[in-house]
């Protein structure tokens, strides 16, 4: 197993190169998949989401290859079927994009239900109601469900009962090649889907309106190759910009849209942070007097519910008492036991947290449940008293192609070890994991 111990490293200095988008990038390896020729891919980050995914398409005949300058090479003119690994698919969650850029070639796809961080419920009934109105059914089985469209897909008008932007971005992908016009309503204006959407038309999709609430695709009859580059990660920017606040240091992240950052950097001003903007870079001056806060998350461009759990450490260096309600995910608060482990002051009441904040932290032994807790738990391992044990290591693998690097370069002290960490014992590691 790996476990990463970290202690107390005082304030973080530096700048941090922000890697493509997680999010975006597990979007953009399922729509190129959509070409009838090569794709090229640029900046999509080596983490354990990616190699699952290279692993699943090629068991499909789909040619992944990673070059030696990190691009990515996908040919999808090799693909044989679309019966998807159930048990690999289940691994992630973002595998159901795999329906929408295979079923309008193959007429039926088989696919395990999806995985990933569970925030208990996260329903894909959406994702469901689109392809259910361009013709499509679905079969549930206890391990997989199998989505068929023999007579093809017909483009449609979907009003989606809620925001949502997998199912937007799943929409895009089975609609570039249905037949007719699709319009989508209530859609999902985050950057993600602007990215994809603009992959897909440089590979001759017609795709208008996305990063507005109404999307309009008009089907084609086959898309081609071409080259194409993620947009960075915002969530990663926004976490060492809130990393600079919790350990009174200054960061700056480079290669970033600061654009995609809007909601953030107003509550990290509106907690105290000195934040100095460029075109392509943000610096974080976080030696400065705290605030306590209240942070209300939202679909984009609201402040995001990946960005309430790191925010949470950050608010924990603010006096008086700061609540963070999220209203997208309202039981992703798994970090919140962990925080306590290490003397936090935080109580969970109906989808908010309420955080006494300026209360010191101590090491402790910490588990990660998913991508977003672990930053959380990293960021608040630096400030507190001792060392602290952090076990989930392969859940922060998953946002995250070299944490522990990006971290250190600042000035953090982390080691990651693999094996088992003999000083903890049996009885311990069981508290830890409850």
């Amino acid at each position: 197993m790996k476990w990463i111990e970290a202690n107390p490293s005082g304030p973080l200095q530096g700048t941090v190169k922000i890697p493509g988008s997680k999010n975006s990038s597990l979007a953009l390896l399922a729509a190129a998949c959509l070409a009838d020729e090569p794709v090229m891919l640029k900046g999509i980050p080596n983490i354990l989401d990616f190699r699952v995914i290279a692993d699943i398409v090629n068991e499909i005949g789909v040619q992944m290859v990673r070059e030696p300058s990190g691009d990515i090479i996908i040919d999808p003119r090799q693909i044989c079927h679309a019966q998807l690994d159930t048990a690999k698919t289940s691994k992630y969650r973002a595998s159901y994009y795999f329906v929408g850029a295979l079923l309008a070639k193959f007429g039926k796809v088989t696919i395990g239900y999806p995985g990933g961080d569970d925030f208990v419920s996260r329903p894909i009934d959406q994702h469901i109601k689109v392809l259910k109105a361009m013709g499509a059914t679905i079969t549930f089985h206890e391990d997989r469900y199998d989505v068929e469209a023999q007579s093809g897909l017909k483009g449609c008008t979907v009003h989606f009962d809620t925001i949502t932007s997998g199912a937007t971005i799943n929409a895009m992908l089975a609609a570039v090649l249905a037949e007719g016009r699709t319009e989508l309503r209530q859609a999902a204006v985050d950057p993600e889907v602007v990215d994809t959407a603009n992959l897909l038309n440089l590979m001759g999709a017609k795709i208008s309106g996305a990063g507005t609430d109404t999307v309009r695709i008009q089907g084609v009859k086959q898309l081609g190759g071409c080259e194409y580059s993620v947009i960075p990660d915002r969530l990663i920017a926004g976490a060492f910009l809130m990393a600079a606040g919790a350990t009174k240091g200054v960061v700056t992240v480079d290669d970033v849209i600061p654009e995609h950052l809007g909601s953030c950097l107003t509550k990290l001003r509106e907690i105290g942070l000195c934040i100095e903007q460029k075109d392509q870079s943000l610096t974080a001056y976080g030696d400065v007097p705290l605030r306590a806060t209240r942070v209300r998350t939202g679909m984009y461009p609201v402040f995001a519910t990946d960005l309430q759990q790191p925010i949470t450490a950050l608010l924990l260096r603010a006096p008086g008492r700061s609540i963070v309600t999220d209203k997208v995910y309202p039981n992703r608060f798994n970090h919140v036991p962990q925080l306590r482990r290490m003397g936090a002051e935080i109580q969970v009441r109906r989808g908010s947290a309420f955080i006494q904040g300026g209360m010191p932290l101590k090491g402790a032994f910490v588990h990660v449940s998913d991508v977003r807790a672990g930053t959380c738990l990293l960021i608040a391992s630096l400030i507190a008293e001792g060392t602290t044990i952090i076990t989930g290591v392969d859940h922060i693998e998953r946002g995250y192609e070299d944490v522990i690097g990006q971290f250190r370069s600042l000035g953090a002290d982390l080691t990651l070890h693999e094996g088992e960490y003999g000083q903890v014992s049996a009885d311990q590691q069981r508290s830890m994991l409850r």
